[in-house]
């Protein structure tokens, strides 16, 4: 494997630096940062980047690829918890209890960057703006969390799968992909751990919307045809504000 690559990528020369940590940093600061950041060899699809009940020493910045967290419950029942995608930051659920509380494991080809947390709270100390895109990006855990217990709690099928999609629209724009067409890296399975629902409820879901003129899926491909619809039956009346903007 030629990793001459690794090394010839830096955090100022990286396409998605106004996503990760080091937004808002100046040249310096951001070369500060760039010392403490390990460019890992990419992942295999199936490869596990950590184990539930590891020790947690690093927070991981997603390249390229994605990733997704399965828990493990006592009872042997798996639980996938959280999907990732090029741009976030994953482990941080993982700081108050010092372990990993699932696996995490790449859905396709991905590339990471490795971050030791105590070298980044270190530096955080003497970088304001830094320690605030930390607290940002926390914040953000903590609105996917409750994100999650919302629609596990009180929605129906369509509406899970309504702002299951709508989410990943807005993700995959912020990132700078297309908010309308873009690739599934998880499964149908996937999803339906994720949702809690069966896969025979999602195909009749999928297929519903297809009919009403939603979305047009194919495979994994998805396009995306009406936002707004998609947005109200999601629960959302306002529509996705990156196609306001492109409106």
């Amino acid at each position: 494997m030629n990793t001459s690559h690794l090394h010839q990528t830096r955090c100022q020369t990286c396409s998605l630096s106004s996503l990760c940590l080091p937004l808002s940093l100046s040249l310096d600061d951001v070369e500060q940062f760039d010392t403490i950041v390990r460019r890992r060899a990419p992942l295999t699809r199936g490869e596990t980047l950590y184990m539930q009940g590891e020790a947690f020493e690093n927070v991981y910045a997603v390249r390229s690829g994605s990733l997704k967290q399965t828990i493990i419950e006592a009872d042997g029942e798996e639980q996938i918890t959280s999907f990732y995608l090029p741009g976030e930051l994953v482990g941080l659920d993982s700081i108050d209890s010092a372990i990993h509380p699932g696996f995490l494991t790449a859905l396709e080809r991905t590339t990471v960057c490795e971050i030791p947390f105590k070298r980044l709270e270190s530096l955080s100390e003497h970088l304001p703006e830094l320690r605030h895109q930390l607290y940002r990006c926390m914040s953000r855990e903590i609105v996917d969390d409750r994100r999650l217990m919302r629609l596990l709690s009180s929605k129906t099928a369509d509406e899970r799968l309504a702002s299951f999609f709508r989410n990943l629209s807005v993700r995959f724009d912020r990132c700078g992909h297309s908010a309308e067409r873009f690739r599934l890296p998880m499964s149908r399975s996937d999803i339906g751990t994720y949702l809690g629902l069966a896969i025979e409820t999602i195909s009749r879901v999928l297929g519903r919307f297809q009919q009403q003129g939603l979305l047009n899926i194919q495979g994994r491909h998805v396009e995306i045809l009406d936002m707004a619809a998609l947005s109200e039956r999601a629960g959302i009346v306002a529509p996705c504000c990156s196609q306001q903007q492109r409106a």
